[in-house]
C-alpha cells in the first residue's frame, strides 16, 4: 500500500492562504500594522533628513571649497598678548600656491543705531578695519549697495555683515549708524558667509578710515587666505613661520570648512539616538504583532482542527500562520517606507535641501521589518501547530 504525501504549498497558495487570515480581521490588522509602519517611517525619516541635511552641507562645502585657511593670533608663552605683522597679509600673498589674502583688524569699537543706546548694548557686533580684497578672498557677495573701494575706505563709511545689519534693524544702504565715537554711513550690506561666520556679525570700514577715526592700531587680528586646492596642506604648514617668522607657534592657523564637516559628524551623532528611538518603535510594533497572532490561534481553534482533520500537516499549520505574520509585518513595513519617504521629502524641501534616501536604508529597514514579523511570528505558529485536531474540534 503506497504511503500518502501531504501537498505542499506553493507561494501563491501560502499568500492566498496567509492574507485570507488577515482579511477576516481587518481593524487588528490594521491597528497592528500600524505599529510596524510607525517604527518603519521614524527610521526611514530620521535616516533620510540626517543624510539630506549632510548632502546640503558637502554641497555647500563644494560651492565654498575647502581651500580658505585663516591665521589668528595664538597664546604667548608668558600670557601676554600677541600681535600679528601689520604687512601679514602681504607676507602670506607671497608663499607659492596663494591665489588671495586679505586681513581684519578689530578696532575695539562698538557699533550701535544710534548714539543713545547704551555703548555696553553691542549685540555681540564688533567694528573691523578691512583690506579691500576681503570681499574677493572670501568669495562673498554685497547684498544691497556697494563694497568698499579706494575712495570710501578713507571716508566715514561702513559696510555691514548679515547678521549686524539685523541686529541694527538696517536693511538699506544710505543711513546713519553710531561707531566709536562718529557717524557712519552704511554703503552695503552683505550676503551671508557661512566660512567667516565672525564677518556676519561684524561692521567693516576702511583701514585708512579706522586709523584716522577709531584709533586702529594697524595690527590685523585675522588673515585670511585662499590657495589652490592641491596646495593647501602644504600652504598651511607654512603659513606660521610665514606670519611670524621667530614665533611661529604663537600663530593659530585653522580651516573654517572644518566647521562645517564637524556640524555633520554631529547631525550624524544626534541621528543614532534618533535612530535607537525608532529600533524601539519597531520592537513595539513586533509585539504587536505577536499579540494579534496569538489571538488569531485562539480565536481560529475550529478552522486548525478542521483542517487538521481534512489532512493538514503541523507543518503546513505553522508555515500558514507565520506567512499570515510576515504578510502583516509587510504590510506594515511598506506603509512605514511610504510614511517616512514622504516624511523625509516634505521637510527637506521645506529646508531648501535635495531629498536623499539611500537605497540601503530602504531595503534594510524592509528586511528589519520581515525579520521582526517573522520572529514575532514564530511562538504562536509553533502553538497552532500543537493543537490536536480533535482537541481543537471539540472546544
Amino acid at each position: 500500500m503506497t504511503a500518502l504525501t501531504p501537498a505542499r504549498l506553493g507561494p501563491r497558495d501560502l499568500a492566498r492562504v496567509g492574507a485570507a487570515g488577515l482579511r477576516a480581521r481587518g481593524s487588528r490588522v490594521v491597528m497592528s500594522a500600524l505599529g510596524i509602519a510607525i517604527g518603519i517611517a521614524t527610521m526611514i525619516a530620521v535616516i533620510g533628513i540626517s543624510a539630506s541635511g549632510q548632502e546640503q552641507l558637502l554641497r555647500q562645502l563644494d560651492r565654498l571649497g575647502t581651500n580658505l585657511l585663516r591665521v589668528e593670533p595664538g597664546k604667548a608663552l608668558m600670557g601676554g598678548p600677541v600681535k600679528l605683522h601689520p604687512d601679514a597679509a602681504l607676507m602670506v600673498g607671497r608663499i607659492d600656491g596663494v591665489t588671495a589674502a586679505a586681513a581684519t583688524g578689530d578696532t575695539r569699537a562698538t557699533v550701535r543705531r544710534t548714539d543713545r543706546i547704551p555703548k555696553e548694548d553691542t549685540g555681540g557686533l564688533t567694528v573691523q578695519a578691512t583690506d579691500l580684497n576681503l570681499l574677493a578672498t572670501l568669495d562673498g557677495r554685497v547684498d544691497t549697495g556697494r563694497w568698499l573701494d579706494r575712495a570710501l575706505s578713507a571716508q566715514p563709511a561702513v559696510v555691514l555683515g548679515a547678521v549686524a545689519a539685523q541686529r541694527l534693524g538696517v536693511s538699506r544702504t544710505g543711513v546713519m549708524v553710531w561707531a566709536g565715537e562718529r557717524w557712519f554711513t552704511v554703503t552695503g550690506i552683505l550676503a551671508p558667509l557661512p566660512l567667516a561666520p565672525e564677518i556676519d556679525r561684524a561692521a567693516l570700514v576702511g583701514v585708512s578710515a579706522a586709523r584716522e577715526r577709531l584709533d586702529f592700531d594697524g595690527h590685523p587680528t585675522t588673515v585670511y587666505e585662499r590657495s589652490t586646492e592641491e596646495s593647501v596642506e602644504r600652504v598651511r604648514g607654512l603659513l606660521a613661520r610665514t606670519v611670524s617668522p621667530e614665533r611661529p607657534h604663537e600663530v593659530a592657523v585653522s580651516r573654517p570648512s572644518d566647521a562645517l564637516a564637524a556640524r555633520a559628524a554631529a547631525a550624524g551623532t544626534f541621528t543614532n539616538l534618533l535612530l535607537g528611538l525608532g529600533a524601539v518603535a519597531l520592537l513595539v510594533g513586533g509585539v504587536g504583532v505577536a499579540n494579534t497572532m496569538i489571538i488569531s490561534v485562539l480565536e481560529r481553534r475550529k478552522e486548525i482542527g478542521l483542517r487538521r482533520a481534512l489532512g493538514a500537516t503541523r507543518g503546513q499549520i505553522r508555515i500558514q500562520f507565520l506567512a499570515e505574520s510576515l504578510l502583516l509585518s509587510a504590510l506594515g513595513g511598506f506603509a512605514g517606507l511610504l510614511l517616512g519617504a514622504l516624511v523625509t521629502t516634505g521637510y527637506a524641501l521645506s529646508q531648501g535641501w535635495p531629498p536623499t534616501v539611500p537605497a540601503w536604508v530602504l531595503g534594510g529597514a524592509f528586511a528589519a521589518t520581515l525579520l521582526v514579523g517573522g520572529t514575532a511570528g514564530i511562538y504562536p505558529a509553533i502553538r497552532a501547530a500543537r493543537l490536536a485536531p480533535t482537541a481543537a474540534l471539540a472546544f
